[in-house]
């Protein structure tokens, strides 16, 4: 698996699927998940950006060793592969690779199999040591007669060789992120993909039986998700991009937010989601209440949402600004936790994003309340392979980050 550009993230959504005894992390930007690849719901996973197979590894980091490697193995894998044109992608994680070097290995292996037979390769040029997933799907990498190799240090002095067989079908995602007919910014544009890791870090472990329904959900949601019949609540659901992606991975849903206009945006979206996709919408409650004390009407099973993030600063706000944004954050999350904790049972599981604020280089400012949960009601989950406090999600232009905090109801 390669993660996404906070591995962290990825990380601690894989550990939360599938358990810390299945994920063993490789290097810094990928992990190894030892689940059968039939059962890996990857469409699901907004933290991961290619699934590989692995291919082999090799004794050694070398990269002259690697590319001689290549180059004497890949004419003979090249022709087990159907005729016609093939495509060729090379990338490179947390090796020193340069991307002039890659396409020079990129020819060679080209005319390795050329000097064998007359099939055609166009290489995919490499800007950066590591293909986007934009250009895996694009160039259509994955496909039968394509290769994209994937090369990740494993260990002091080892390479994993391996082949991407999936990508994040970015088209889907933007799709459902820019085509709905209800956006507004002033709220936050929360992103699907990482909607749908707060909803994966909520849910926890999948049981057994869940696994089969959901590993083929197909990207674009284009026939009907499986009824996992577990209800998801957003009780800050915006325009609702939390509510879509849990409906698109089957689970009904129940939402509310203090504005009624944006549960009327809410509902408008998920009209939309339904006819787009024929998703048969299991929406359950969607009404507009303040979460510091509303009373929601009907049984969930998860919370996931994304709080109040308070004011969206486009430049380094006043010390003073500062302190009055947090203090009113803290205030709205510690009362909503409070009003939720006597309408959820022991275990209850919540991912919550919380607002951080950037301050200087890899500096944030993060609210109280995360210190004062246990006084609160709520046991903090711990990750095995990820750092609670790496679980930021935030672009170095931004103010505002996102903290994922994962609870559990004392």
């Amino acid at each position: 698996m390669i993660l996404g550009r906070q591995p962290a993230l990825g990380i601690a959504e894989l550990e939360s699927l599938y358990g810390a005894d299945k994920v063993r992390p490789v290097g810094e930007s990928a992990a190894w998940l030892s689940v059968d690849p039939c059962l890996v719901a990857f469409n699901r996973l907004g933290g991961t950006v290619k699934f590989c197979k692995i291919l082999t590894t090799l004794d050694t980091t070398n990269w002259g060793a690697i590319e001689k490697f290549l180059v004497q193995v890949s004419p003979q894998q090249a022709a087990t592969m159907p005729e016609g044109k093939m495509t060729l992608g090379l990338s490179v994680y947390d090796m020193s690779v340069t991307p002039s070097r890659l396409n020079a290995t990129g020819l060679s292996i080209k005319k390795a199999i050329r000097s064998v037979s007359s099939r055609s390769v166009r290489l995919v040029p490499n800007n950066d040591a590591a293909l986007s997933s934009a250009q895996v799907y694009h160039n259509h990498l994955t496909s039968d007669r394509a290769w994209e190799l994937i090369f990740v240090p494993d260990g002091g002095n080892k390479t994993i060789i391996a082949q991407t067989v999936r990508v994040q079908d970015i088209n889907a995602y933007t799709h459902r992120d820019r085509e709905r007919p209800k956006r507004d910014s002033r709220v936050g544009m929360l992103p699907p993909k990482l909607a749908q890791t707060i909803i994966n870090l909520a849910t926890g472990p999948l049981p057994a039986d869940q696994l089969s329904s959901i590993c083929d959900i197909p990207a674009d949601a284009s026939v009907q998700s499986p009824n996992l019949g577990q209800t998801v609540l957003d009780p800050f659901c915006g325009t609702g991009v939390v509510l879509q992606e849990a409906i698109l991975m089957g689970y009904d849903v129940m939402g509310s937010d203090l504005e009624p206009r944006m549960i009327d945006y809410s509902r408008q979206n998920l009209d939309w989601l339904d006819q787009q996709f024929r998703t048969q919408v299991r929406l359950t409650s969607l009404e507009a209440g303040d979460a510091t004390h509303y009373q929601w009407p009907q049984k969930f099973n998860f919370v996931a949402s994304e709080t109040y993030l308070g004011r969206p600063f486009t430049a380094q706000p006043s010390a003073e600004i500062l302190a009055q944004t947090i203090t009113e954050c803290n205030l709205i999350t510690k009362k909503f936790l409070r009003n939720i904790a006597a309408q959820t049972s022991v275990g209850t599981r919540f991912c919550l994003a919380l607002p951080a604020w950037h301050i200087g280089q890899n500096q944030f400012r993060h609210l109280p309340l995360i210190d004062q949960i246990a006084d609160l009601g709520y046991n903090r989950v711990s990750f095995e392979h990820a750092n609670g406090e790496d679980l930021l999600y935030h672009r170095e232009d931004q103010i505002v980050a996102r903290q994922l905090l994962v609870l559990t109801r004392k």
